[in-house]
């Protein structure tokens, strides 16, 4: 944890970005866990298959008990609005929360308008990670395309809003915006 080592102050809204596998939700859930708050898992996955079900029981160890987890693939807005500022917030993640929106072929738009209001108005700490997805080759088939882009615009808004946007690859977390506390 030497990474968070810094000044005692914590963002209002985080957004921690890293490529697969890249140690991006550890770094979440290690920052989330030195604000001292009630720890509330936002979680966006979907268990469709085995791969997915093993690497949630993995996040499920990884994080151990002291989390509260509000499973929610789509409207994140309520959840968003029953937390208080007592607690702090783990979203993870916005690129499954968005696959899922394509996958329901829901308007993107409004979407990603809803949850940055929601953001907007949560009165806990939020952590949200996502990924970034931009750095690879352009993808061969349409669909790819599509998500590559909505998940780079969405990244963007995030961005935006945040007050701190982390980078983190192979475990280490590098300040886009804002200081690490």
């Amino acid at each position: 944890m030497d990474h968070l080592k810094g000044n005692n102050v914590f963002p209002k809204f985080t957004l921690v970005l890293g490529g697969a596998a890249s140690g991006k939700s550890l770094f979440a859930e290690q920052l989330v866990g030195r604000l001292g708050k009630k720890r509330i898992y936002l979680a966006t996955s979907q268990i469709f298959d085995d791969e997915m079900r093993t690497k949630i029981n993995r996040h499920l160890d990884q994080r151990g008990t002291n989390w509260t987890t509000i499973e929610e693939p789509l409207d994140l807005a309520p959840a968003l609005a029953g937390m208080t500022a007592d607690q702090t917030c783990l979203l993870d993640c916005a690129t499954m929360w968005l696959t899922n929106h394509m996958l329901a072929e829901n308007d993107l738009e409004t979407a990603q308008s809803d949850l940055i209001s929601a953001l907007r108005a949560c009165p806990a700490h939020v952590v949200i990670v996502s990924n970034e997805v931009g750095h690879g080759i352009v993808p061969d088939n349409a669909l790819s395309r599509q998500f590559r882009e909505a998940q780079g615009r969405l990244n963007i808004a995030l961005a935006a809003e945040a007050d701190l946007a982390v980078l983190v690859t192979a475990g280490l977390p590098l300040a886009l915006k804002g200081t690490l506390p």
